[in-house]
C-alpha cells in the first residue's frame, strides 16, 4: 500500500471512533467513560496523526503528485475530527459544572413522579441549593419565570401540548397541582434528563416555571438550559405571549 494512504486511514479511523462513541454507549456496547472521553481522546489522536501524515506527504512532490486528493481529504477530515473535542472542551471550560437548571432558583419546581425513575441515577432528584443557583444565575441570566395572561387551566393544557411536541416521554400530568413531569432522551448518547413544569395562578393570569435535570454527569454542557429556552420559546409562540 502507498504509504500516503495511511494519512487517510488514520483520519477516517478517527472519524469512525468519534461517530460510534455515543451510539455505542447508548446501546450498551461500552461504558460512558469510553463513550464520551475515551472516544474523544482516541479520535483526537488519530485525527492529529492523519493531519501530520497528510502534511508530511504533501511536502514530498512524488507523494503529492499521485495522491493529492486523498491527502487533502485526510487533512480536512483530520481537522474536523480534532475540532470536535476542542469545541467540547471549550464549552465545558466556559460553563459551570452543573446539571440542574430551573427558572425559579428560590423555589424550584419539585420532582414527584420521576423520583422512582431516578432511583439508580447518580444525580439525586433534590435541588442542590444556593451554590448551583448562583452558578446558574451567572451563566444563564436569561432563564427566568414566564408570565402569561392566560388562566392556569388553559395554560396547563397548552403547556402539556407543547411538552408533547418536544418528543419527551410524559411521566405525569396533575392539573390540580399545575404539574407536568417528563423525561427527555438525547439523540446521540441516549442521556435521560428529567423535566418538571409548574403552572401557578398569577393575578388573572398564570406563571410558568420549569426545571430540567440530568440523571448522570457533573456538567451538562448547557443542554438543560437550552432545553428550557427551547420549550419556553415554543410556549410563547403557541400562546402568543
Amino acid at each position: 500500500m502507498n504509504l500516503s494512504r495511511f494519512a487517510l486511514l488514520a483520519s477516517l479511523a478517527g472519524l469512525v471512533i468519534l461517530l460510534i462513541g455515543g451510539p455505542g454507549y447508548r446501546f450498551g456496547l461500552w461504558d460512558l467513560s469510553f463513550g464520551l472521553m475515551g472516544a474523544l481522546r482516541y479520535a483526537s489522536y488519530l485525527g492529529i496523526a492523519g493531519c501530520i501524515l497528510a502534511l508530511a506527504f504533501l511536502a514530498v512532490p512524488r507523494f503529492r503528485k499521485n495522491n493529492l486528493w486523498s491527502l487533502l481529504i485526510a487533512l480536512i477530515v483530520g481537522l474536523g475530527v480534532i475540532a470536535t473535542p476542542i469545541q467540547v472542551r471549550s464549552i465545558a471550560s466556559n460553563l459551570p459544572p452543573i446539571h440542574d437548571i430551573t427558572t425559579d432558583t428560590i423555589d424550584p419546581p419539585q420532582f414527584v413522579a420521576v423520583i422512582e425513575l431516578r432511583a439508580d441515577a447518580p444525580n439525586p432528584p433534590e435541588y442542590a441549593g444556593e451554590e448551583t443557583a448562583g452558578q446558574q444565575r451567572e451563566a444563564y441570566p436569561d432563564i427566568s419565570t414566564l408570565e402569561s395572561p392566560l388562566p392556569p387551566g388553559r395554560m396547563f393544557d397548552l403547556a402539556l401540548d407543547v411538552a408533547q411536541r418536544q418528543g419527551w416521554e410524559i411521566v405525569a400530568t396533575v392539573p390540580e397541582e399545575g404539574r407536568i413531569e417528563a423525561t427527555a432522551t438525547t439523540f446521540w448518547y441516549g442521556f435521560k434528563d428529567d423535566v418538571v413544569i409548574r403552572i401557578r395562578p398569577a393575578g388573572s393570569g398564570s406563571q410558568i416555571d420549569m426545571r430540567s435535570k440530568s440523571r448522570i454527569g457533573r456538567s451538562d454542557l448547557g443542554a438543560n438550559a437550552q432545553r428550557i429556552r427551547n420549550y419556553l420559546e415554543d410556549l410563547r409562540e403557541h400562546s402568543d405571549i
